[in-house]
C-alpha cells in the first residue's frame, strides 16, 4: 500500500468494493425516496375508488419497491462490511509490522498497555468509524439530499419553511463533537492505563503476592476501573443522549407541513396521497437529520483512535532478500566499545578477540562487569564503535534479516510461550526436533510426558521446572545451527552432570558454528577453546593461560571447586 497514513488510500486499495458501495448506495437512496411516492399513489388509488386490479397493481409496485430497497441496502452494507474487514486486516498488518520492525531504542520508550490498546482497540475503533461514516454517508447524507430535492419538487415554499429547523439540529450536533472528542480521548487514555495494569498484575501476581503487596495493587487497579467506568459514562452519555433532542428540533417544521399541506388538500391542489407522501418524506428527513449527530460523533471517536495509531501506519518496506555468501563461520572483534543509550559510562570497552567455526568461547567475569552487555552488542541491534566482523563482513552492514540468519541468541532469562514444547522451540517453523532435544538432554524428560513434544508448557512455562524451561529456550537458540550462537548463562538452572552432557553434544554436533557461552559458573571452562575474562582489563586466552594471567579468574575457578 502506497501511503497507509491517508484514509482515502484504503478506498483506492479496495477500489472494486468502493465502486460497488457507491452503486448500491445510490440505488438504495433512489428506491427509498420512491417508497414514499408509491405509498402516496397507493392511497390515492384506494381513495379514488379505482378497480381492484388497478389497486393490486399499484400495491405490487409498492411492495416491489420495498423489496428493491432492502436488497440494495443489504448489498451496500455487505460491501461496506467486507471493505471494513479488509481494511482492518491491512491496518493490523501494517501496524504490527511497524511495531516489530521498530528499532529497539524506540521500542523501549513505549508503554506496553498503550501499545496494546492502540493495536488491539484503536484499529478496531478506527475501522468501525470508517464503516459507520461510509454507511451513514449514504443512509444519512446522500439520502437527506434525495429527500430534500424531492420535497422541493413537491412544493418549494412549504419545504423552505419546514426545513429551517433541520440545520439548527445539525449545527447543534456539530458543536457537540468537541466535547465528545475530549471525553472520548480521556476514556481511551484511561483504557491504556487499565490494560497495562491488567497485564502487570496477571504476569507478576506471584511476585506481588510473595511480597505482600498484591492486595494494594488490586485496590489501585479497582480504583482505575472505577475511573474508567466514569470516563466511559461521560464519553457515551452525550453521544447517545442527544439524539432525541436533535430529532425534536428538526421536527418542529412539521407545523408548516401540516398547516400548509392541509390547505393544499382542502383547495384540491394536493390529493390525500400526495400529502401523505410529502409528510412521510419530511418525517424521514428529520429522522435522518437527528442522526447526523451520531455520524459526527462516530467520526470524532474514530479520529481519536486514528491519531493514536497513525504513527504506526508508515509504509511497509519489504524485507530485502538475504544476500549471505556461504563461508566458514567466524567472528572477529576489534576495539569494540559499547554502551546502552543514555548510559552514564561505557559498559564494554576495547574488546578484542577472534573465533572460528567449531570453537566454543567462554565469557566470564564479576557481577555487572559487562558480560551480558557484550552478548547483546554482538547481536548488532544497537549502535557500537569499533569493529564486529562476522564471516569477514562488518556486522552493521548486514540487514536485520541477514543477522537473524547468521546469529542466534539465548538471553539469561528464558521466555516461553503458553504453547507446546514443539512450538516453543520451532516458533511456527516445521522442523524435526527429535535430535535437538537429545542435544539438550531433554529426551529423558519427555519419557515422563504423555504428550511428548506436544505437551503444553503453560503461561511463561509455569508447568515446567526451571531447568526444563532453560533447556527449551536453549533448544530454540540451537534450532537453526546458525554460524554464531550466543548463549547467556544457559546452565544456571541445570545440574553439572546435565551441563557436562550438553557441552559434549555442542562440541560434537555444532562444529560448523562459533558458540559463545556467557557464564559466571566456570565448571565447563576447561573444555572450551578460549576464555574472555572481564578483569581490570579484558583478557583473552585459553583456560590454562587465564589461570596464569588473571589472579581473579584463578580465584573464582578455585572457589567453585576447580577440577572437581
Amino acid at each position: 500500500m502506497k501511503n497507509p497514513q491517508k484514509i482515502k488510500n484504503y478506498f483506492f486499495k479496495e477500489w472494486p468494493l468502493s465502486i460497488l458501495i457507491v452503486v448500491t448506495g445510490i440505488l438504495f437512496n433512489v428506491f427509498t425516496v420512491y417508497i414514499q411516492i408509491m405509498q402516496g399513489r397507493l392511497i390515492d388509488t384506494i381513495v379514488n375508488g379505482n378497480p381492484v386490479d388497478q389497486v393490486v397493481l399499484v400495491a405490487m409496485f409498492f411492495l416491489g419497491t420495498i423489496a428493491l430497497v432492502q436488497m440494495a441496502r443489504f448489498l451496500k452494507r455487505f460491501f461496506v462490511r467486507l471493505f471494513a474487514n479488509r481494511t482492518n486486516r491491512t491496518m493490523r498488518t501494517v501496524s504490527y509490522h511497524n511495531i516489530v520492525s521498530k528499532p529497539i531504542i524506540e521500542a523501549e520508550k513505549e508503554k506496553f498497555g498503550d501499545v496494546m490498546t492502540r493495536l488491539v482497540g484503536d484499529v478496531d475503533i478506527t475501522v468501525e468509524g470508517i464503516r459507520k461514516v461510509t454507511t451513514e454517508t449514504f443512509d444519512t447524507g446522500v439520502l437527506m439530499a434525495a429527500y430534500l430535492v424531492t420535497l422541493f419538487l413537491y412544493d418549494w415554499k412549504i419545504s423552505a419553511l419546514a426545513i429551517i429547523f433541520v440545520p439548527v439540529a445539525m449545527i447543534l450536533a456539530e458543536s457537540m463533537k468537541t466535547v465528545i472528542y475530549k471525553r472520548s480521548k480521556a476514556y481511551r487514555a484511561q483504557m491504556s492505563v487499565v490494560t497495562g495494569k491488567t497485564y502487570e498484575i496477571a504476569i507478576h501476581a506471584i511476585l506481588l503476592r510473595t511480597h505482600g503487596v498484591l492486595d494494594k495493587n488490586i485496590d489501585r487497579y479497582n480504583d482505575q476501573l472505577v475511573d474508567l467506568e466514569k470516563k466511559a459514562v461521560k464519553a457515551n452519555a452525550l453521544e447517545n443522549g442527544m439524539a432525541p433532542i436533535y430529532l425534536l428540533i428538526a421536527s418542529l417544521g412539521v407545523i408548516f407541513v401540516i398547516y400548509m399541506g392541509g390547505n393544499h388538500v382542502v383547495d384540491g391542489s394536493w390529493s390525500i396521497g400526495t400529502f401523505t407522501a410529502y409528510l412521510g418524506l419530511f418525517v424521514a428527513l428529520t429522522v435522518k437529520a437527528s442522526k447526523t449527530g451520531k455520524l459526527f460523533n462516530s467520526a470524532q471517536k474514530a479520529s481519536i483512535s486514528w491519531q493514536r495509531i497513525k504513527p504506526y501506519l508508515t509504509p511497509v518496506i519489504a524485507f530485502p532478500k538475504p544476500n549471505i555468501v556461504p563461508s566458514d563461520a567466524s567472528i572477529s572483534v576489534s576495539h569494540l566499545t559499547f554502551d546502552f543509550p543514555h548510559s552514564p559510562a561505557h559498559l564494554v570497552k576495547n574488546i578484542n578477540f577472534e573465533a572460528h567455526k567449531g570453537q566454543i568461547i567462554g565469557i566470564t567475569g564479576p557481577i555487572a562487569c559487562g558480560k551480558s552487555t557484550l552478548g547483546i552488542a554482538l547481536l548488532g541491534l544497537f549502535p557500537y564503535s569499533g569493529s564486529i566482523k562476522v564471516n569477514g563482513k562488518e556486522l552493521r552492514d548486514y540487514t536485520d534479516v541477514e543477522r537473524s540468519q547468521l546469529i542466534s541468541y539465548l538471553g539469561h532469562e528464558p521466555y516461553l510461550l503458553s504453547d507446546t514444547i514443539y512450538n516453543n522451540v520451532t516458533l511456527g517453523t516445521d522442523k524435526d526436533i527429535t535430535e535437538l532435544l537429545k542435544d539438550i538432554a531433554f529426551d529423558a524428560d519427555l519419557k515422563h510426558m504423555p504428550e511428548q513434544a506436544q505437551t503444553l508448557v503453560g503461561n511463561a512455562g509455569i508447568k515446567l521446572s526451571g531447568g526444563q524451561q532453560a533447556r527449551i529456550s536453549l533448544a530454540r537458540a540451537l534450532l537453526n545451527k546458525n554460524d554464531i550462537i550466543i548463549l547467556d548463562d544457559p546452565f544456571s538452572a541445570v545440574d553439572t552432570l546435565t551441563e557436562s552432557q550438553i557441552i559434549e553434544n555442542l562440541k560434537s554436533h555444532y562444529q560448523n558454528s562459533v558458540i559463545l557461552i556467557i557464564s559466571h559458573r566456570l565448571t565447563i571452562f576447561p573444555r572450551v577453546d578460549k576464555v574472555i575474562m572481564f578483569d581490570d582489563v579484558v583478557k583473552y586466552g585459553t583456560h590454562d593461560e587465564m589461570l596464569k594471567m588473571s589472579p581473579l579468574y584463578k580465584s573464582i575457578y578455585e572457589l567453585q571447586g576447580g577440577e572437581r
